[in-house]
Order: C-alpha cells, then sequence, then structure tokens
C-alpha cells in the first residue's frame, strides 16, 4: 500500500499536457503514492452539467491531497450554449471547479510564490523571490451576486445605506451586484499564516495590500487584523499599502518585498503581476491549502488553442509538485525537485518557446528527471 494517495486531476486543454510533464519527475523521484484520476473540466459540464462531478467530490474526500491542471472557463452565458441539448434551459449554472473546491473544502490560504531562477532570460530582475498570501474563499469571490436585483434586497439597501440614492431611478433589471464579504476569522487566518511563512522562512517584512482609504469596512477590516497580529511578530515589519500602489511599487522596487498578504480579489490580481516579474505564468505555481486538504496548481489557464501541442511551459506545474511535496513534509524531495529545475533553468538548453527554445513540454520535464 502506498504512503499517500493523491488525486489526479489533469482537467483540459494543456492541463493535459502539463500533467504529463509532472509524472515523469513524479516517478523519478520516487514518490510513494497511488495517483487516482478524478473527472473535471469543461466536458463535464458540456456532457453532464457538472465541470467538478459528486464523484470526484468523492474522490478528494479519500484521497491525501490533489495534484490540478487546468481547465477551460467560460461566462455564463457561453457556456450555457455549450451544454448537451438535453441539458439546456434546465437552469444549470457553470460555477468554477477551482473555486468550487476551495470553498467546499474550506481550502482558505491561497500560496503563490514567486521566484526568478538564475538563467531564466525573461526575469524582470534577478535575485527576486516574492511569496502572495492570497485569502481563497472569500471577498468577491465568495459568489453572493444578484442580477437582476431582487425587489426585497433592492428596498432593503435603499433604506439602509444613503449611498443607494444615487442608484433610486435605476431599474432592478438593469443594475448587477456582487457582495464583498470579509470576516475577521479568514482575515485572521490568511495574515497569520502569512507572518508565520515570514518568520519560517526570514523574511523581514510582510506587507498587507488592500484599499482601506475607500473600501473602507472590508479592507479595514483587512488591515485592522493585520496591525493587531503584527505585534505577536515583532521581529518582522509589517507595511501596508493600497493595492494600485503596490502594482507601481512592484515595478519600481520589487526587491524591496517579500511576502504580500491581501484577500481574494486582490490577490488575484497582484500575484499575476509577481508572476510576470519572474518570467511569466509558465513559472507561476500555486498551493491551495486548508488544515487538512490541499490542492496544488499552475495558475496558467487551460490555453485550448495549445491542447495536445506539448508546447507549454511545464515549470509552473513542476514547481506546484514541489509544493506539494513540500506539504507533505518530503522536504528532502521537495528541496531536489527545486535544485534539478533551477539547474535547468540556469542551463538554458533545454527551454520551452516562452523561454526562446524549441523544447516540447516533455522534453523540459525529462531533463529535470535527469537532473535528478
Amino acid at each position: 500500500m502506498a504512503k499517500y494517495k493523491i488525486a489526479w486531476l489533469p482537467g483540459d486543454g494543456v492541463g493535459n499536457d502539463v500533467m504529463e510533464a509532472a509524472r515523469i519527475v513524479l516517478d523519478q523521484l520516487k514518490l510513494d503514492a497511488d495517483y487516482i484520476h478524478g473527472d473535471i473540466g469543461w466536458e463535464f459540464w458540456c456532457k453532464e452539467g457538472d465541470p467538478l462531478p459528486q464523484r470526484t467530490i468523492d474522490l478528494l474526500k479519500s484521497t491525501d491531497c490533489a495534484l490540478f491542471g487546468a481547465i477551460t472557463s467560460k461566462p455564463k452565458e457561453e457556456a450555457a450554449k455549450e451544454l448537451a441539448p438535453e441539458l439546456r434551459n434546465k437552469g444549470l449554472v457553470y460555477n468554477s471547479p477551482i473555486v468550487r473546491m476551495r470553498q467546499e473544502f474550506n481550502l482558505r490560504t491561497n500560496l503563490r510564490p514567486c521566484k526568478a531562477y538564475k538563467g531564466n532570460p525573461l526575469n524582470y530582475k534577478d535575485d527576486l523571490d516574492l511569496v502572495v498570501f492570497r485569502e481563497n474563499t472569500e471577498d468577491l469571490y465568495a459568489g453572493v451576486e444578484f442580477h437582476p436585483v431582487p425587489e426585497k434586497l433592492n428596498s432593503v439597501l435603499h433604506e439602509l445605506h444613503p449611498k443607494m440614492k444615487k442608484f433610486a431611478d435605476t431599474d432592478i433589471n438593469d443594475m448587477a451586484i456582487s457582495l464583498r464579504i470579509i470576516t475577521r476569522k479568514a482575515a485572521q487566518n490568511i495574515i497569520r499564516d502569512a507572518f508565520e511563512h515570514a518568520k519560517r522562512y526570514n523574511y523581514r517584512s510582510v506587507t498587507v495590500v488592500e484599499k482601506p482609504n475607500v473600501i473602507r469596512e472590508t479592507s479595514g477590516l483587512m488591515i485592522r487584523e493585520a496591525r493587531k497580529i503584527a505585534q505577536q511578530y515583532p521581529e518582522i515589519e509589517l507595511w501596508e499599502t493600497n493595492i494600485d500602489a503596490m502594482c507601481m511599487w512592484l515595478i519600481k522596487n520589487p526587491l524591496d518585498y517579500g511576502v504580500l498578504v491581501t484577500s481574494n480579489m486582490f490577490g488575484d490580481i497582484i500575484s499575476d503581476l509577481c508572476a510576470q516579474l519572474v518570467g511569466g505564468l509558465g513559472f507561476a505555481c500555486s498551493g491551495n491549502i486548508g488544515d487538512n486538504y490541499a490542492v496544488f496548481e499552475p495558475t496558467h489557464g487551460s490555453a485550448p488553442k495549445y491542447a495536445g501541442q506539448y508546447k507549454v511551459n511545464p515549470i509552473a506545474m513542476l514547481l506546484s509538485c514541489r509544493l506539494m511535496l513540500e506539504w507533505l513534509d518530503e522536504l528532502e524531495l521537495a528541496n531536489r525537485l527545486e535544485i534539478a529545475i533551477a539547474s535547468v533553468i540556469q542551463e538554458g538548453k533545454v527551454a520551452t518557446y516562452d523561454m526562446g527554445g524549441s523544447s516540447t513540454t516533455l522534453e523540459v520535464a525529462e531533463e529535470v528527471a535527469r537532473k535528478l
């Protein structure tokens, strides 16, 4: 019996390509694991009306963690048009499987390391070592949205908040509302995770990225909790900055920063910016981490036009494997894998098209495996 049971979720598009690359490397590492395939992705939305079938959720509950490739995701109207004819007009609404996994398993922390490996021609600056902690279950991604706006909700909002006066003459059918929900517990959890990471890996600062001068209540709550928690870590500086200014400062002085922590939407935005500083989404790994379960994935999309061409960079997927190994407490294997990846990048002999090379997805994985 294997030591670990890992849910294997390729998804669709290039998700299959990069997961094949991951398996080459994990097999070379001889991780003592059973990899159990799970159905997830656009195919299952079209055929079954559910991109994350219940059988896959049951699978996740029986495993230690999951490795996830990528899936296609489309707006509501486009998604409805691609349903099988017998499923149309039944009120089915497409929901992102990864967002649903985060919420159903309370994968509250989204960890996104963005590190500039030496020799990468795409680095904005060498020696960058940024880590984004993104709250993963709340904010605008909680999915509490209305269109059209129910009359009862519209009336209550007008009664409770004077700034709704601006919309007094707006028809409820011509208005959409999304609620930004931040709870104190979630704010505390993500901020404490950021400080613990900074303490463990000797970062000198944690920067909380919000917009409390405008979004006063929700961002204000995040800032207040950050200030309280920072008092428990006197050796680590707390910096505060607005999301818009942070985008500017990351371009101007990226080496000044280490650990960044923020809410869900701002974290989604800022982590892509950080990823580009270290080479783009082909180098952007992530972990969706809860108290008892975790899902690891590259943050690039499914890129359907490249599916099956083995063209895309697998480094983000391989670095996601490294995060998984670290979470499983297989620290020696995680370290070996990162050294091998860094060596391949630095040599630059085997590289995908985005790095100026002509190697395939699998050739890069095979080269990493050789370094192991």
